[in-house]
């Protein structure tokens, strides 16, 4: 049965932030808002949360998993950065975007595509998610809750909770958050490439 944590949006309570993140700790995979829509996460020493992403999701093992990062500096550690990508990535940042770039050896292989070797990377806006991250201490790797054949992201957590009892760990609510999972960017060919319009305007990579 997944723990419910009912975390304020705006000023998460440390209390309950250090519960999820000593979940994470101990091989959960947890559900929690971010400012595009819900995802599922967890810790990136975790043995069994992509797996258990590919079940709940009825993914391949080409999906790109998303490092969630609490900031630049974090974020240079996993992927590999030339000017012209950092400059882009940091005009929208923080915000509803993931981008897909070179993975570096800090990045476990079972998390990187498997031929090309990159994988994707985050820096969202929510405080829920920047307060778990911050908490954790490195990258939260994450995928959004998109339910297979369903068109839209769940919204609600308790309907999470309820969905999903007994293949989560844990439950973050922070109330509503948006439907629309990111727009999706694609470096790793050395040039932006939007491979999925979300959330974030495109516009500056079109």
């Amino acid at each position: 049965m997944a723990r419910y944590l009912d975390v304020h949006p705006d000023d998460p309570q440390p209390r309950l932030v250090t519960q999820a993140v000593n979940l994470l700790r101990d091989d959960a995979l947890i559900a929690y808002p971010t400012d595009s829509c819900y995802a599922l996460g967890f810790e990136m020493d975790s043995r069994t949360g992509a797996d258990r992403i590919r079940r709940i999701r009825h993914l391949d093992d080409h999906h790109h998993f998303t490092l969630v990062c609490a900031d630049f500096a974090q974020l240079g550690e996993f992927v590999q950065l030339n000017n012209a990508a950092f400059r882009a990535i940091k005009s929208v940042t923080p915000g509803p975007y993931t981008f897909i770039l070179a993975a570096t050896r800090e990045v476990p292989k079972r998390l990187a595509h498997p031929r090309k070797r990159t994988v994707g990377v985050r820096l969202p806006r929510h405080a829920v998610a920047q307060a778990l991250v911050r908490e954790l201490g490195k990258p939260l790797v994450s995928s959004t809750l998109l339910v297979p054949g369903e068109d839209e992201a769940m919204t609600d957590g308790w309907a999470i909770k309820d969905r999903f009892d007994h293949e989560l760990d844990a439950v973050v609510d922070s109330g509503e958050c948006g439907t629309e999972p990111t727009t999706v960017v694609d470096f790793s060919s050395g040039y932006p490439e939007v491979t999925r319009i979300g959330a974030g305007d495109p516009s500056p990579f079109e």
